[in-house]
């Protein structure tokens, strides 16, 4: 058996002429008598010449291959085989099998192969066939084509079996070609499809080897190790103190996002936040302390209670004076008014201003005490 690779067939006539031949040197070195070496040989031509197509009467083809035979013994040279057949007899039977058929529509893709191609690498390879009195087969594992069709011609052939395969040419991709079969007439037919290619074309020169295409790698580089890089971003930036000294330190950490950009925006948020909050609201900003917060909201609330009575010693005091105003005028300079409104109220607020005053930290806002103060006293 002589295997042949399609998926590159510029290979396939060297690749069977060098394996004929080693089997031609294997042959020679067994040292086989001449004469067993002749009738192997003959043998192998009445097989060729006693070749029958399946469909025929099998019952009866054997009395007429008998005698076919014998008239094939007796009358070698009247019958001769063709000018092609059989020149390179080894005396044994061969079976040329091309493997990886389903390569044939990659080839037809991927480097412009055409029918015309296939039927010249087909009649090459038949040509081979017919010198070396061999069968062809092609076959595709992947496809799961003509497998067992080897199989079943092995066996055949060792044992002798009916045979009952007929041949297939039709197909490009599932040839089978019997030994005996074919002749130099059979293979002429795939000449007149030839449109650009001519029969006697050498092989080399139709089917080539395709260039390799060539593609553009970028150099590959080794990563180090990553202590080694490590310690070369530590060196680096042990160099180069002065980039990361240009900034201002303390830009980045007010900035809530961490951006160098959102300075500015952040500040003016922060200060509209607080801003709009009133004076006198009693309401306690969350941003201020709480120290802060209590003082303020105490400070806020006596300086409005003392610009409200801040004026009263002098309007309503002194018009609303009874006949009884000596003694008014008398009583620490509280107008008699004020016990008929009420007394409690400014006496209150004349505490909470001594309070205050007995107090270390004093009321930075306003200072309207004073005057009240002297009027008391």
């Amino acid at each position: 058996m002589l295997v042949v690779d399609m998926s590159k067939p510029w290979t396939a006539l060297d690749s069977l002429q060098k394996w004929a031949s080693v089997i031609r040197e294997h042959v020679d070195k067994l040292k086989i008598p001449p004469e067993e070496m002749k009738e192997m040989e003959q043998k192998l031509i009445r097989d060729f010449q006693e070749y029958v197509e399946p469909g025929e009467d099998f019952p009866a083809s054997p009395q007429r291959r008998n005698t076919a035979s014998q008239e094939d013994r007796d009358d070698s040279v009247v019958l001769p085989l063709g000018a092609d057949t059989l020149t390179h007899n080894l005396g044994i039977p061969v079976l040329v099998v091309c493997t990886k058929c389903d390569a044939i529509s990659v080839l037809e893709k991927e480097h412009d192969y055409r029918d015309e191609h296939f039927d010249f690498i087909q009649s090459h390879i038949r040509k081979f066939c017919l010198q070396y009195g061999a069968a062809l087969i092609y076959t595709s594992v992947k496809e799961n084509k003509n497998i067992d069709l080897v199989y079943k011609y092995i066996v055949q052939k060792l044992y002798g079996f009916p045979y009952k395969i007929p041949a297939v040419v039709v197909e490009k991709d599932a040839v089978f070609i019997p030994a005996g079969w074919d002749n130099d007439k059979k293979i002429g037919i795939l000449h007149e499809n030839f449109q650009t290619l001519k029969a006697e074309d050498n092989f080399e020169d139709i089917i080539t080897k395709p260039p390799v295409r060539k593609f553009v790698h970028e150099k590959e580089i080794m990563a180090e190790d990553d202590q080694v890089f490590l310690m070369k971003l530590q060196s680096l930036l042990a160099k180069q103190p002065p980039t990361a000294a240009g900034r201002p330190v303390d830009a980045s950490p007010r900035v809530p996002g961490g951006s160098p950009r959102t300075p500015n925006r952040s500040v003016s948020s922060n200060v509209a936040s607080v801003s709009p909050i009133p004076a006198g609201s009693k309401k306690i900003d969350p941003n201020m302390k709480a120290g802060a917060t209590s003082e303020g909201v105490l400070a806020n609330f006596f300086n409005s209670l003392l610009s409200k009575k801040t004026g009263s010693p002098g309007g309503p005091g002194v018009s609303g004076s009874s006949p009884g105003g000596g003694a008014g005028a008398g009583s620490g300079g509280l107008p008699p008014s004020a016990k008929k409104s009420g007394q409690k109220p400014v006496l209150d607020v004349h505490a909470e201003l001594d309070r205050i005053a007995r107090k270390p930290v004093t009321v930075s806002p306003t200072t309207p005490t004073s005057p009240t103060e002297g009027e008391a006293s």
